[in-house]
């Protein structure tokens, strides 16, 4: 892998957790709204599809950057749409992107590795 396909994988990874928040507190409003005199459903439920939006484009990007297989495409996408999925996400794709910049340091001939 190189730097390109890391970066990819770092953006994605930034931007699993924030949109797994987004959800879980979409659904919060959702239950204030019928229980409540509260209603912040309109604004969540943009930021949450804003950055569900960017999470689709984001993965779409690492997908053809590290040409994973459907099957991991399909669980990185379906962890999109769980509502605390995009925890697991971010957990999994760290440990991605920090083996693809370890192994695009070592392609590189540095003596070094980088850490996340």
């Amino acid at each position: 892998m190189d730097l390109k396909t890391a970066g990819a994988l770092r953006r994605l990874r930034l931007i699993s957790a924030p949109e797994a928040v987004s959800f879980l507190l979409l659904l919060v409003c959702s239950v204030l709204k019928r229980t409540t005199d509260f209603n912040a459903v309109p604004v969540m439920g943009m930021v949450h599809g804003i950055l569900f939006v960017l999470y689709v484009v984001l993965w779409a990007l690492a997908w053809r950057s590290t040409r994973w297989g459907w099957q991991r495409a399909g669980w990185l996408l379906l962890l999109s749409v769980l509502p605390t999925g995009g925890f697991f996400a971010e957990r999994t794709l760290a440990r991605e992107s920090e083996d693809a910049v370890n192994a695009a340091v070592a392609a590189r001939g540095h003596s070094e590795t980088v850490g996340a």
